[in-house]
């Protein structure tokens, strides 16, 4: 995927999208409605133990027939609705604020598994959604008999997330709508679904589903939260680096309390209202190998910095996560990983023991 495409309107805009987001920023949003984002661009925002998760699905701009995507999520959403006109957007611009004027890119059959459960069903613009609670096999089943080209690594994918939250989304583009509504190839719908979770995580692996070993997956990551985040894997420029990374493609750009102007453009666009006065930002840049994305984004937003092993998709046990990284790194960095990991542990049970004492 082309590196992030530059948004067309100076900063000085901001004030000014405010009052009229869609005229005054014309770059925001294409003249039809729809997203235009050259990379895979998610926010994962969390207040009063719910999750709001906003992405955007592209249309490809093919003609015919019906194509989408399928999304693993932590929990069962309770609203799934077309996300904010310029949220994604606005958030791209606070960590690279547009170039000079003159510079910007141009915008131009038979089942053999028992049936997943449908929790909901909604269409949003061109965009079939359908939520669907299964096991791997089950919701494997029910995309194919949808229409959704299965890639040879889906089985493998899909049980990953299915061993920890059997609920996934599956989007669909309607070639036909998508044409009558005037979207082109590029053109991106918002989604944003509400879900109550204990903590948030964000799908990484799925990015990899169907990509070749050597091919790089780009993708930015945003967090909103109350705390600042405990994370694993942690990011490359992060906190705690005095052991070896468990995921280099993972870079910290961004760990700051979100500007005035940030929170008040988000906070009035559709579906943000939400929104406290403050919440701390988080930006991550992710550009890792396909074969090295085995891995999801785990969030410890209480305090507590805690983030699960097993919501980042890692063996829990000693032995069992030790394994795993050794599996998953250059030799020489995962015995680091493994032995810093198994030291970690062993302090952290160590010191619960004393406490309980």
């Amino acid at each position: 995927m082309a590196r992030r495409l530059l948004l067309g309107c100076a900063l000085a805009c901001g004030a000014t999208l405010i009052a009229t987001p869609a005229y005054a920023c014309g770059g925001l949003i294409g003249p039809n409605g729809a997203v235009n984002l050259a990379r895979t661009t998610t926010l994962a925002a969390y207040h009063n133990g719910i999750e709001h998760y906003v992405t955007a699905f592209t249309f490809t701009g093919a003609t015919k027939g019906t194509f989408g995507s399928i999304v693993p999520l932590p929990g069962i959403p309770t609203k799934v609705e077309r996300g904010g006109d310029w949220t994604l957007q606005r958030l791209e611009r606070e960590v690279a604020p547009p170039v000079p004027k003159g510079l910007f890119l141009d915008h131009t059959g038979v089942a053999f598994a028992a049936a997943p459960e449908i929790i909901l069903q909604t269409k949003i613009d061109a965009l079939d959604i359908t939520v669907l609670k299964g096991g791997a096999f089950a919701v494997g089943t029910w995309a194919e008999q949808h229409g959704f080209n299965l890639p040879p690594d889906a089985p493998s994918v899909l049980d990953f997330y299915a061993r920890r939250s059997q609920i996934f989304m599956a989007a669909r583009f309607d070639a036909a709508a998508a044409a009558k509504r005037g979207q082109r190839a590029g053109d991106g719908t918002p989604i944003h679904l509400t879900i109550p979770t204990n903590n948030p995580w964000v799908p990484l692996r799925i990015l990899a589903l169907g990509k070749q070993g050597s091919e790089v997956i780009d993708a930015d990551v945003f967090l909103l939260t109350d705390n600042v985040p405990a994370m694993l894997p942690q990011p490359v420029g992060g906190r705690n680096l005095a052991s070896a990374p468990l995921a280099t493609g993972m870079q910290l750009v961004r760990s700051e309390r979100a500007s005035a102007s940030l929170m008040q453009d988000l906070k009035i666009d559709k579906g943000m209202g939400w929104m406290p006065k403050s919440m701390w930002l988080t930006f991550i840049r992710l550009a890792a190998p396909a074969n090295t994305l085995g891995y999801d984004l785990a969030i410890d937003a209480t305090g507590q910095n805690q983030p699960s092993l097993q919501a980042a998709g890692f063996p829990t046990g000693i032995a069992a996560a030790a394994k795993h990284i050794r599996d998953s790194l250059p030799l020489w960095l995962a015995w680091t990983a493994a032995g810093a990991l198994t030291g970690g542990l062993l302090t952290t049970m160590l010191r619960r023991r004393l406490r309980t004492a």
